[in-house]
């Protein structure tokens, strides 16, 4: 399975009130008095998230017919033997999902995948985007001249419709990995297919041109051995054609040792902006302070001096090898690269959940995990966690980058919003225990509707409701049947005259 990268940007701020450029005195004073390349755009001052969109199931429809990186084995359903996931998602929030070969989830639901060739998927995760202050999503394009090509063509569409729908910018994220006829092809695909997608108003533009990245040059691995010379070609192609280019870099490229090749500097130097891979470097605190003292800060520098912007990676951490610290991790990265001043943050990734490092809303606990399968869930180190918790400290982390908050190392963000915040929250069991539904906006819910948002039909026995909000539940479909109005929290359905526990079918909020 090939990598994928992330952006990340940074005006540094002391506080909300004094940080209102970006690449601010901090960033000067950190690195050099050189100002940044360029002005805030598309992706610079913005939040870029990684988005693979690579994830089908067998029925769906898709051209590639089978678990597309779901499973080992595309040809059989994802289970405990065939099983290409490092982390379970919450697909509560889908229409759509399909039936794996796992064992029941831990609350006896079945265990369903979502398809990204759905179109509900995609618009779902481009809301969650909107939602969480994710500006731009840098759609991973791997090879598309093979097997995969049409479903990696129809998932451009998608994500086009999905970018315009919720106001999201997105760009073309080509992956060279074991990409034999690279030079030649990816210029084809960008002429014949991709260069069409420019014309959309969502598709992102940095210094007026529009946006694409490659990644894979110079990495000292034997998938990516493309000479110098090759790599120069292509990028200064890309930008012989107006394009704004973002190179996916390896860590070290600055030095040419560890994961990159010696004698790549001037592909590098070629790039309007660098994001350096950061997946598997770092696994803790003291791992992310080492690259801020001995690496982000020199490069940009180098970048400063180079008239390049820096997009560093910024990630979750691997959740199956414990290394997330609740969210720690990751606010430390926000944290350090806001001093460094860098230009852009790149999140690695949005839904890579083959790596475990997706910020997506992922399994909280083991009553949303297959039992038996062994996957650890966001609340693997004894911090209950809700399931859109790294949604959100993007979100809060994106905020202290663009000065919106104040520059701090404590992470602010919950990993449990409070109770009924943003919406009524709907429980299984009596004194909001169990399972809990999404948080529900005002509107009118129908029994689909209500099911989507993860309240199944007669099932829900306590709610939070937030201050000023009426809720009134129906027992039957389309607003019908037995009603009753709540306004405030309401611990116990059954305590209620007459009984309401296990009876909620639709409602209004309002």
């Amino acid at each position: 399975m090939a990598l994928t990268r992330r952006t990340f940007l940074a005006a540094s701020a002391a506080t909300a009130a004094t940080a209102t450029t970006v690449g601010s005195t901090l960033a000067a004073s950190a690195t050099t008095a050189t100002p940044v390349a360029s002005p805030p755009g598309d992706v610079v001052g913005k939040i870029t998230v990684g988005y693979q969109g690579w994830f089908a199931c067998a029925g769906d429809g898709a051209p590639i017919n089978g678990w597309w990186h779901w499973s080992n084995n595309w040809g059989q359903p994802p289970s405990p033997t065939n099983n290409a996931l490092g982390s379970w998602p919450d697909v509560r929030d889908y229409t759509a999902t399909y039936q794996t070969a796992y064992a029941n989830l831990g609350n006896g639901q079945p265990a369903k995948l979502f398809s990204s060739y759905d179109q509900q998927t995609v618009n779902t995760h481009f809301q969650w985007m909107q939602q969480n202050g994710c500006d731009t999503a840098a759609l991973q394009r791997f090879n598309p001249f093979g097997g995969e090509g049409p479903t990696r063509d129809a998932m451009a569409a998608k994500v086009r419709q999905a970018a315009e729908q919720y106001g999201r910018k997105f760009y073309i994220m080509y992956d060279a990995t074991g990409w034999q006829n690279m030079q030649s092809e990816m210029k084809q695909d960008w002429i014949d297919k991709m260069r069409a997608y420019t014309s959309s108003p969502a598709y992102a533009r940095q210094n007026g041109k529009p946006v694409v990245c490659i990644w894979g040059f110079g990495f000292n691995e034997g998938n990516k051995a493309w000479p110098a010379s090759v790599c120069l070609d292509v990028v200064n192609w890309f930008k012989a054609q107006g394009c704004y280019v973002i190179g996916g870099v390896p860590t070290h490229w600055r030095r040419g040792v560890e994961d990159a090749r010696p004698g790549y500097l001037d592909v590098f130097h070629a790039f309007n902006m660098l994001s350096p891979w950061m997946v598997g470097r770092i696994s803790d605190v003291a791992g992310a302070d080492h690259y801020y003292n001995n690496v982000n800060q020199q490069d940009q520098a180098d970048c400063n001096a180079h008239g390049i912007d820096y997009q560093p990676c910024v990630i979750p951490g691997d959740l199956q090898s414990g290394h997330r610290r609740h969210g720690d991790l990751m606010w430390r990265q926000f944290y350090n690269l806001t001093r460094v001043g860098v230009q852009g943050m790149y999140i690695s990734m949005f839904d890579e959940y083959n790596e475990g490092n997706q910020i997506a809303k992922t399994a909280e606990s083991a009553a949303w995990v297959p039992q038996g399968s062994g996957i650890r869930a966001l609340d693997e180190d004894g911090t209950v966690c809700s399931s859109d918790y790294y949604l959100r400290l993007t979100n809060d982390g994106g905020r202290m980058f663009k000065g919106q908050i104040a520059l701090t190392p404590n992470r602010p963000t919950p990993p449990m919003p409070p109770q009924g915040a943003g919406g009524v929250i709907f429980y299984e069991h009596v004194d909001y225990l169990g399972a809990a539904g999404a948080a529900l906006a005002k509107g009118n819910y129908t029994r689909a509707q209500l099911q989507a948002a993860g309240v199944q039909d007669n099932w829900a026995s306590s709610v939070r409701i937030p201050a000023g909000w009426t809720v009134t539940a129906y027992a039957e479909d389309n607003f019908s049947g037995q009603s009753w109005t709540w306004s405030s929290n309401t611990p116990n359905f059954t305590a209620l005259s007459p009984n309401a526990n296990d009876h909620l079918t639709s409602c209004r909020i309002q």
